[in-house]
């Protein structure tokens, strides 16, 4: 079992703990309740927007048993991307006067850097760039498997290929892409 698991009743509790600890702790794992769960605990929309104001960020989910699930907390790195949908959140956060310092500069860093503007779209959201989709339709074989791929490997290649920064790497991994499609593969099982 991972560790440490943390259990907070509501967002106050969760913020409170972090405007205490986040700039000591290297990460949590968050007990959250479903549905089901006798005593409810902070949402996960809450724990991702009380995260956000101190420059944290969601990482893997966990199951634990049928009431709880656990959700891995973590301090923002350095080159830490970020979705549109956080992006978004963060915006809305400084609007209304909720973001802490440590969340701030988290976001000056990364409108330093490229990261802010440079953020990937969700899966629902994402779409077919140009220059894949030129790819997939000179290679028929590769367009007919990209098609028949469930969202989940759909979404994969697509955020792949948004997170190349240089020209020449981009190409290169659109064309490893289409080999791999033309051989009917896929990146998860």
């Amino acid at each position: 079992m991972p560790s440490p698991i943390l259990t907070f009743i509501n967002q106050e509790a969760w913020e409170a703990w972090l405007e205490a600890n986040a700039d000591e702790v290297p990460g949590v794992w968050l007990r959250i309740a479903k549905q089901s769960a006798e005593q409810s605990t902070v949402s996960y929309a809450q724990a991702v927007e009380s995260a956000l104001c101190y420059g944290w960020i969601d990482g893997q989910k966990q199951a634990e048993n049928e009431h709880y699930w656990l959700q891995r907390f973590t301090p923002r790195t350095p080159k830490s991307l970020w979705s549109r949908i956080n992006k978004a959140k963060a915006e809305a956060l400084i609007a209304a006067g909720r973001m802490r310092p440590a969340g701030l500069r988290a976001i000056e860093q990364a409108q330093r850097d490229g990261r802010w503007q440079a953020a990937y779209a969700s899966a629902g959201t994402s779409t077919v760039p140009d220059d894949l989709q030129q790819a997939l339709d000179a290679n028929p074989k590769a367009k007919q498997c990209f098609a028949s791929l469930n969202s989940q490997n759909r979404y994969a290649i697509l955020f792949r290929i948004h997170n190349v920064k240089k020209a020449e790497t981009r190409a290169r991994k659109i064309a490893e892409f289409i080999d791999m499609l033309n051989r009917g593969e896929k990146l998860h099982p």
